[in-house]
């Protein structure tokens, strides 16, 4: 009997030994878990990030998307943290954010200073302008013209290819100062990403403003990091595979854009 019972205590033992085990190999996240994620935004890129004027917290698809992987990986706590789009490099690469996320395209010369998840989102560059307009039906078109762009992103990059052909190019902190500058009547259109356009002309944009000529890019937004932080890129790659698998991507994209390829 004394036999019996130590072999069925040896059993139990064994058993609980090896489920910590097989616990403990499935944690993928252990080696970035702490208790607060920092995140790095730009809240003014709707609908990606921006401060909702009824409650005055930052929102959106981006915000919405990094709260979600910071839940799957397991931090107790995700900090988003709005600053300059050209502040968000040197953040992550200070240790003053641990990511960033801010409709960021993937590139080869950002990648040079950072690590990028794979890509989350696809987008590209296209163009507005300003109502009553009607000789721009190309990019072309905007050679004689004012164009207003974000200051450091890859639409400031390709509306200077105009600017030895006569373009003005007018580069401002936040896509909603060019947004502005187009509707004063000081610039003629805005060089920026399709869904941003797109959204800005759903929400009173259109009054004054429209789309012209086709797509000019195909882009992939990802999530960036130090180049110190490989075991970052993984987590978060990790978690973004896991989100789409158990439909959370799916349901925060149809949220914000609708159903429609991603």
């Amino acid at each position: 009997m004394k036999k019996l019972l130590a072999v069925l205590i040896f059993l139990v033992l064994l058993v609980t030994v090896g489920c910590g085990g097989s616990k403990n190999e499935k944690n993928e996240y252990k080696a970035v878990l702490k208790d607060e994620l920092v995140v790095g935004t730009e809240a003014a890129f709707a609908p990606f990030e921006f401060t909702d004027e009824k409650t005055g917290k930052l929102t959106g698809f981006d915000v919405e998307l990094i709260q979600a992987v910071a839940q799957e990986i397991g931090f107790k706590k995700c900090t988003v943290v709005n600053m300059d789009f050209d502040a968000l490099i040197p953040a992550v690469n200070s240790g003053k954010a641990d990511v960033a996320i801010s409709a960021v395209t993937i590139n080869d010369t950002r990648k040079r200073v950072v690590l990028f998840t794979q890509p989350y989102y696809k987008s590209g560059l296209a163009f507005i302008v300003r109502k009553g307009i009607t000789d721009v039906k190309t990019f072309e078109d905007l050679k004689a013209k004012t164009i207003a762009v974000q200051k450091e992103t890859t639409g400031e990059v390709y509306a200077r290819q105009l600017e030895e052909k006569g373009a003005v190019i007018k580069a401002f902190a936040s896509n909603e100062q060019a947004f502005t500058e187009l509707k004063n009547g000081k610039a003629d259109a805005v060089v920026c990403d399709l869904p941003v356009l797109q959204y800005f002309l759903k929400n009173g944009g259109s009054a004054f403003a429209s789309l012209a000529g086709n797509p000019l890019t195909v882009e992939e937004y990802g999530i960036l990091m130090g180049k110190k932080k490989p075991d970052m890129q993984k987590a978060m790659d990790k978690a973004l595979d896991n989100l789409k698998r158990n439909g959370t991507y799916d349901k925060l994209y149809e949220k914000w854009f609708g159903k429609g390829e991603k």
